[in-house]
C-alpha cells in the first residue's frame, strides 16, 4: 500500500470511530433510563427477524462474545423484554424470542433516538447520505470478509 493510501485509510478510520463514539453517545444519552444501546440493538434486531435466535447467533450478529451477550440477554430477560427457553431439539441450547413488552420497549426507544438521527440526516442532506450508504456498506461487507 502506498503511504498516500495508508494516511487515507488512517484518515478514514480515524474519521468512523469518531463518528461512531459521538453517535453512540448521543444514541445512548437519548433512549430510555435503565435502557443500554446493547438493549436496543438487541431488541431491534429480535423485532425485524420476527423469530427465534440462539445466544451463539446473536453474539455472532453483533461479533461480541457469548459472555458479553449472556450479560445482555440476562438483562433483557430480567426486566421482562425477551423470552429464553430450551431448544427442544437440543437441550443444551437456547432459543430467544423478544417478549410483548419487549417490542414496546424497542418501540419506545426507537421513538426516544429517531429524532437524534434524524436531525444528523437532515444536517447533512439526504443527498449526501444516500451517496455514502453505498460505501459504507461495502466497507462493511469487507470488512466482515476478514471474520
Amino acid at each position: 500500500m502506498s503511504e498516500q493510501n495508508e494516511s487515507l485509510a488512517v484518515a478514514l478510520f480515524g474519521e468512523i470511530f469518531m463518528a461512531d463514539q459521538l453517535a453512540r453517545n448521543r444514541l445512548s444519552k437519548a433512549l430510555p433510563k435503565g435502557m443500554e444501546l446493547s438493549h436496543f440493538s438487541v431488541l431491534n434486531h429480535l423485532a425485524h427477524v420476527n423469530g427465534e435466535r440462539s445466544p451463539a447467533q446473536l453474539a455472532a450478529t453483533f461479533h461480541v462474545t457469548r459472555g458479553a451477550m449472556t450479560n445482555t440477554l440476562a438483562k433483557l430477560e430480567w426486566a421482562g423484554h425477551i423470552h429464553i427457553r430450551p431448544d427442544w431439539e437440543d437441550a443444551r441450547r437456547k432459543l430467544i424470542t423478544i417478549s410483548p413488552s419487549g417490542r414496546v420497549a424497542r418501540d419506545v426507544a426507537l421513538k426516544a433516538i429517531t429524532p437524534v438521527i434524524s436531525a444528523a440526516v437532515e444536517t447533512l442532506g439526504s443527498e449526501k447520505v444516500r451517496a455514502v450508504l453505498p460505501v459504507l456498506r461495502e466497507l462493511r461487507a469487507r470488512l466482515d470478509e476478514g471474520d
